[in-house]
């Protein structure tokens, strides 16, 4: 696949550079190109990065970055089982647990909720940062609403990161998570107030809170465009109702100058002339013939 002139590879991160020492300096070059690739388009083109991930996995398989970022690259496209065997094949050559979080939600796409909520419960999440307990929790209360358990998946997303006024990376989507789940459960008040939290905390763009709010409070938008459209649609029938009227009046005003007829009256006047023109024509004739 064809890769910019202005991607290097040197965009990578530092410790994804340094596993990459262990491949031949033109084949590390290579995979980190792709790598690149991969992370510039997995939000925008998912289909792209995923092509670009397997070509470096391809290049480098036996690289533990790469298999992470091929599973990643998996799950932005849904393809739940693949994703799930890379990230397992990362987490085997690392010995990490960061991956936990997102193998865990593998489980719920692939439909097995109850396996995800094992996984929510085991050793490995007490290793987790304060990130990845907060995500892990996150896929909990997913998986409780995949069950229709949503009194339980409320329950699941109440927590002192939850109740905290300082602002992380995380605080957006976990205050939206919990909104939606009020509202699932029809405490609208509640959902509407923490989708206003969470509209706060989001300086990225990360959720759509701030249209979720405004759907609550019965705020409708209308694209410009389509507005424009209707405006030139509605310019147009003026402009032909203005062509008629015109016509109508133009007539009308002919009809009420003193000494102007229709068009149908001048022809009959024109005909009467000829009648009369034939009359005098015939009686000249008799005359002569008399004389």
């Amino acid at each position: 696949m064809p890769i910019p002139e202005d991607v290097t590879g040197d965009e990578i991160d530092k410790d994804v550079r340094q596993e990459l020492q262990s491949l031949p300096k033109t084949l590390a070059e290579d995979v980190a190109r792709n790598l690149v690739m991969v992370a510039r388009l997995i939000d925008e083109d998912p289909e792209g990065a995923y092509g670009y991930s397997k070509v470096a996995l391809r290049l480098a398989s036996r690289v533990a970055a790469v298999r992470e970022a091929a599973g990643f690259a998996a799950y932005a496209n849904q393809k739940y089982s693949e994703a799930l065997a890379e990230f397992r094949a990362a987490r085997r050559m690392t010995g990490g647990v960061e991956l936990w979080p997102v193998m865990a939600d593998c489980e719920r796409g692939l439909g097995r909720p109850e396996k995800a909520l094992d996984m929510a419960g085991a050793p490995e999440v007490h290793k987790l940062d304060k990130a990845g307990q907060v995500e892990m929790r996150l896929v909990a209360a997913g998986a409780r609403r995949d069950m229709d358990q949503l009194d339980a998946a409320i329950v699941t997303l109440q927590s002192s990161e939850l109740a905290s006024n300082s602002i992380q990376p995380w605080t957006a989507r976990l205050r939206y998570a919990y909104a939606d789940a009020l509202l699932a459960v029809g405490r609208e008040d509640e959902a509407r107030e923490w989708f206003a939290k969470a509209v706060e905390a989001d300086r990225d763009g990360s959720t759509d809170a701030s249209d979720r709010l405004a759907e609550m409070d019965g705020v409708e938008f209308v694209d410009a465009l389509d507005e424009h459209e209707h405006e030139g649609e509605g310019d147009s029938a003026d402009a032909k109702a203005a062509d008629v009227e015109l016509d109508v009046d133009t007539d009308a005003e002919a009809s009420e100058v003193p000494g102007a007829k229709a068009p149908e009256a001048e022809a009959d006047d024109s005909a009467d002339d000829d009648l009369v023109d034939d009359e005098g024509d015939t009686e000249r004739d008799e005359q002569r013939d008399k004389d």
